[in-house]
């Protein structure tokens, strides 16, 4: 084999390899895009903080629309 063929053999490799690094960057890249964001991998100066008063105010309303709708629509029939 000539120096050029050597050249040109050598270069295709790189081409070749540089190409599969690519595509394992984009399958990886894809891969991580369509996994769900998980609750702790959210960075911690942009998650939100709760203070002390969020932490004890009382979250179930019993009256509100949504909670009213729930139970319209699962009581049983036959009452």
């Amino acid at each position: 084999m000539s120096a050029d063929d050597q050249q040109v053999a050598q270069r295709r490799g790189f081409l070749k390899t540089l190409g599969l690094a690519a595509g394992g960057a984009v399958a990886a890249t894809a891969a991580e895009a369509s996994a769900p964001l998980r609750a702790d991998a959210v960075p911690a100066g942009t998650a939100r903080k709760e203070n002390q008063a969020d932490r004890q105010r009382a979250r179930y309303q019993a009256n509100s629309p949504h909670v009213q709708a729930f139970y319209r629509t699962n009581r049983s029939s036959d009452t």
